[in-house]
């Protein structure tokens, strides 16, 4: 199996494609190793520097803090994967995981629905995702995961990008913002 490398906008996060399905349940982000009982997850977690792990449909993006080189740890990333893989495993999850269940206005359902078609497909090459959390006031409040958390573009993107599409989109909208 080759599992190749792509770059992110944000240096602190790189890409991993393992060319086989990551997530059968939907994107997922952890960043600590207790909350999940998978091998592979908790093996990447444990190495120096590793902050967080994303994990999308066919990808899995590591995020490691600015002190640690991509050099140092890179090749550890691949030859976990690799030997998760080896070992016959179809995906890294496969369950259920407990999606927040949101009882939306029909002005949220139209931000949400803009998210998903429109938004999210973009964020999710870059390694990311993108989650709606509130809209109160004219106010869009949505959390940036995996690569997109934390990146140094990542403020343009969302007043450039996703407050403007927003905005066209849905008058009452009238900023974005990014929380925790």
């Amino acid at each position: 199996m080759f599992v190749q490398t792509e770059v992110t906008p944000n240096p602190n996060s790189l890409k991993f494609l393992p060319g086989k399905k990551v997530s059968n349940s939907g994107p997922y982000e952890i960043t600590n190793k207790e909350d999940m009982q998978n091998e592979l997850v908790r093996n990447i977690l444990s190495i120096n520097g590793v902050e967080g792990i994303f994990l999308g449909q066919d990808f899995i993006s590591v995020n490691k803090n600015e002190n640690i080189k991509w050099d140092e740890i890179k090749h550890i990333v691949i030859s976990l994967i690799n030997d998760f893989y080896a070992d016959g495993k179809e995906f890294v999850i496969d369950e259920n995981i407990k999606q927040e269940d949101l009882d939306l206005s029909e002005i949220e359902s139209k931000i949400v629905k803009i998210l998903e078609e429109k938004i999210r497909p973009a964020v999710a090459r870059d390694g990311g995702d993108i989650k709606f959390k509130e809209f109160k006031d004219g106010i869009v409040k949505v959390q940036l995961q995996g690569s997109c958390s934390g990146c140094p573009s990542s403020t343009m993107t969302l007043k450039q990008g996703v407050q403007n599409l927003l905005c066209h989109y849905l008058p009452e909208v009238k900023e974005v913002v990014a929380i925790q």
